[in-house]
């Protein structure tokens, strides 16, 4: 499926939800979508927009949505209410743009653009990122016309619906896709050590608590060649930076990474969560990292995201229960006592990146416009 190409082009809605590992995937395939002559359309809510949805110089549009709680009937009925007004605005929506088809990146902010554009019989595919089929793309995935994964046996996915399944991989940022090209250096004994420290798009507060302590309590030798650059949430960036202050180590703190290609590209080893997004940047572009996954997602799919990268040999992971200050300590004394494992490990995580992605879908979704309009 992913040679193919059509000649009729249109607009096409993509939603997703609003957190990083939904928006910028979305926005990898808009590009790919763009450069194929289509008109693509992003769709998400208001967190989406925050990210920088239109940073693409695409339309973006915001649809009403909720998280759907198990813990109150009250919550369960906004988000119902939410749903419906979504699906309502959807259905305006798809009416004014008069699309070709709906790709979905799960999340559920994509639920009402993608409920509706199957309801209105539109081609719809939709992307499940992680190793673990997730809750908006399982409601969707009886009622779409294809299903693409980023892993080979992405779990979640009901026997009678493996017929509409193609794995494409993950949707990855043409600058990171860029870093392929670079040859990892090994470090010598007088290299800076440039460490990155992800926590995701909404910040990850262990991180804050255990890497800075851990890093000041490093032995002199060590410490001294350390380069930092740690992301984290805003309400968290004064205490970090205090953190990093009280240990005497010099940090770039921030709440959000504009450039992440450049910030992989300096970095020679990763710390961060194991979202599906993070996951596929870090081994298209061949960073090797230590994986911290953040043990409430949805069916622990963090856990299956981050095996994927560990088994191949290009990634080290820790429970978050098991992550402590002594723990990190030990483990990154021990790393860069044989620091060539990282030029090691780089290989393999590039060995399994999967940089044409991008491509690959967009020809997914091409072909089931040809076939929905007869070509």
């Amino acid at each position: 499926m992913c040679s193919v190409r059509t000649e009729r082009l249109g607009k096409i809605l993509i939603a997703a939800g609003g957190t990083g590992g939904h928006i910028f995937p979305a926005q990898a395939l808009a590009r790919r979508l763009l450069g194929l002559g289509f008109q693509p359309a992003l769709v998400t809510d208001r967190r989406g927009m925050e990210l920088g949805c239109d940073q693409i110089g695409i339309p973006c549009h915001t649809l009403y949505a909720g998280p759907f709680s198990r813990q109150s009937w009250v919550g369960l009925l906004l988000a119902v209410i939410k749903l419906s007004i979504g699906m309502v605005q959807a259905r305006v929506l798809i009416h004014r743009l008069a699309p070709v088809a709906a790709v979905g990146f799960g999340g559920y902010a994509s639920l009402p653009m993608m409920l509706m554009a199957a309801r209105m019989k539109l081609p719809t595919v939709i992307h499940e990122a992680n190793a673990v089929l997730g809750r908006a793309n399982r409601l969707l995935a009886p009622r779409v016309s294809a299903i693409a994964t980023s892993f080979r046996n992405t779990s979640g996915v009901a026997e009678f619906y493996q017929d509409k399944v193609v794995q494409t991989g993950a949707p990855v940022r043409a600058d990171i896709v860029a870093l392929r090209e670079l040859v990892a250096q090994p470090l010598n004994s007088n290299s800076k050590i440039r460490l990155l420290i992800v926590g995701g798009s909404q910040g990850s507060r262990i991180m804050s608590e255990v890497v800075p302590v851990a890093l000041a309590r490093l032995p002199s030798w060590l410490k001294a060649r350390l380069v930092i650059v740690h992301q984290c949430r805003a309400s968290d960036q004064a205490n970090v930076e205090a953190l990093f202050a009280m240990g005497g180590i010099s940090a770039s703190v921030i709440p959000f990474i504009e450039n992440m290609a450049a910030a992989l590209k300096a970095a020679h080893l990763v710390v961060s969560r194991a979202g599906a997004s993070t996951v596929a940047e870090l081994a298209v572009a061949g960073r090797p990292a230590l994986l911290v996954p953040f043990p409430h997602a949805t069916d622990d799919h963090q856990t299956a995201n981050a095996r994927a990268l560990v088994d191949a040999g290009g990634a080290w992971m820790i429970d978050e229960k098991e992550f402590n200050v002594v723990k990190l300590e030990t483990w990154l004394v021990e790393l860069f006592k044989n620091p060539s494992v990282l030029v090691e490990a780089s290989h393999k995580a590039r060995a399994i990146g999967q940089p044409d992605a991008a491509r690959c879908l967009a020809d997914v979704t091409s072909q089931l416009i040809s076939e929905y309009a007869g070509v």
